[in-house]
């Protein structure tokens, strides 16, 4: 497991273009998330089902002695639920979250086109959560940005159950 402010060594990098991001399985879908939301990679996590929020959250997780909210990534962006391999804890603007994921295929340099450019593509809730769409090979890839991914909701039944109050 990856500690807090240790980066791997970059990988595949292109000179100059796009972003470093950490790549990864999300169900039949290619992901990426930028390395400096990214806390820390690990294995799934005891996952407690929380009532009331929406079929991508698994439940709630404890992070380092707190309770953090556990995304199903592709179920989120239309893929389907996938079993997850690892846990991918990010950084929101309200706290830490689990991205629960397949496979990490490492750390690349990114290039993806602003999801302004592909509205059928990204309609609906999708445009908060993708930054860009691009490729990697020859397989699309989305581009993902983590600070609106969990509901409010969401956020309030993790506070709930770290205060011991019914969910």
């Amino acid at each position: 497991m990856r500690q807090y402010g240790q980066a791997p060594a970059l990988a595949d990098e292109a000179e100059g273009a796009g972003v470093v991001a950490l790549v990864f399985r999300a169900g039949p879908l290619l992901c990426a998330i930028r390395l400096d939301e990214v806390i820390e990679t690990m294995r799934p996590l005891a996952t407690r089902a929380l009532a009331g929020t929406p079929a991508f959250v698994r439940g709630i997780t404890v992070l380092r002695g707190v309770p953090t909210p556990v995304v199903d990534v592709s179920r989120l962006l239309g893929g389907g639920p996938a079993d997850a391999e690892r846990y991918l804890a990010v950084r929101t603007e309200r706290g830490a979250i689990a991205f629960a994921t397949g496979e990490i295929l490492g750390i690349r340099q990114v290039e993806a086109e602003p999801t302004g450019g592909h509205p059928a593509l990204l309609g609906g809730g999708n445009t908060q959560l993708v930054a860009g769409v691009g490729t990697l090979g020859a397989e699309p890839l989305l581009l993902l940005q983590s600070m609106r991914t969990v509901p409010d909701e969401v956020w309030e039944a993790a506070a709930a159950v770290s205060t011991g109050e019914p969910s």
